[in-house]
């Protein structure tokens, strides 16, 4: 049994993260800006400083663990409306990440996860699933912040001692997500025709279940020290592929149409949303090798198994 501290535990992941350890046996506090929203046998810690500010100076008395899973950040959205979005991104997924490794380490914290984005590497896949060896590219602020992140906590482990494990999941869906998949859901739901059918690209994505099960073993495996590790859902659908799944699920039709993708890719130019087309038909598979490798780790869940908890959710809503 270890005790773990979960920023950001009242969100999307973080609540399923808890009600998983919970069930494991292991003491969980979240780290919280708002009171309310954790599973039942949660301890609440309420800190409402921006960005982690003196934490230290807040951080409970009777409070001694073993890990921390590092959740909270400034999410990627696809119309940010930050005067500078790098510099609103970087202070709190840089500074403030820091700043919990920092007061986490001077409470004699022995492990940090911290739960980047397979966006801090790239955009788009090589031509083969991205492994942990690819170059780092990130193309956009969010990426760029979670990439910068990474490097900042890995020197800062190499001179503490702190142990930084680095997870990089890429598109998270599951019962109560928000953002783009929820948008989906919706345009399924309500029946619109979607541009998607002659779409071909592989995207590797993650059930929240998979992707908790994942961290729950990086909190107790001593295997894990020090190590970065690619998650996704084993498989990669075509997002076609990923619509009809949905669907099907949601027991609505599937309403695509074969647009091409060069008639895409003009559209994206001409209404300045290029980048945000590309990402939908560009390939972005995910290699999880490694994880597997180290920590015999498997995806407990398949992707239908998912798309199928997540659309029985979403019809519980409606």
């Amino acid at each position: 049994m270890s005790h773990v501290l979960v920023t950001g535990a009242n969100g999307f992941v973080g609540r399923s993260l808890c009600r998983a350890l919970l069930s494991e046996g292991h003491v969980v506090t979240g780290l919280v800006r708002q009171a309310g929203g954790c599973p039942n046998g949660t301890q609440e810690w309420l800190h409402n400083g921006k960005d982690f500010a003196n934490l230290p100076a807040t951080w409970p008395q009777n409070l001694i663990s073993d890990c921390v899973v590092h959740l909270a950040a400034r999410v990627h959205v696809m119309r940010d409306d930050a005067a500078d979005p790098l510099a609103a991104f970087r202070q709190t997924n840089v500074e403030g990440t820091l700043r919990v490794a920092k007061a986490a380490c001077q409470r004699g914290v022995r492990r940090m996860i911290f739960v980047s984005s397979i966006k801090a590497m790239a955009e788009v896949d090589p031509g083969r699933p991205l492994s942990e060896n690819n170059p780092l590219c990130p193309q956009d602020a969010y990426g760029r912040s979670k990439c910068e992140a990474e490097q900042a906590l890995i020197q800062f482990g190499k001179e503490t001692g702190l142990d930084v494990v680095i997870v990089r999941p890429p598109l998270v869906y599951g019962p109560e997500v928000r953002a783009n998949f929820l948008r989906l859901m919706d345009a399924v739901w309500r029946g619109m025709p979607l541009p998607l059918g002659a779409v071909s690209a592989r995207r590797s994505v993650i059930y929240v279940g998979n992707l908790t099960d994942a961290l729950v073993r990086c909190v107790t495996d001593p295997r894990a020290a020090r190590q970065c590790f690619h998650v996704a859902d084993s498989g990669a659908p075509t997002v076609a592929e990923l619509v009809r799944s949905l669907a099907l699920h949601l027991r609505k039709p599937s309403r695509m149409l074969p647009v091409p993708a060069g008639w895409l890719r003009a559209a994206g130019r001409l209404t300045g949303r290029s980048a945000e087309i590309d990402r939908l038909i560009g390939s972005l598979q995910v290699d999880t090798t490694h994880i597997r490798e180290v920590l015999g780790w498997r995806a407990p869940f398949s992707t239908d198994d998912g798309l199928s908890a997540t659309a029985a959710w979403y019809r519980s809503t409606h």
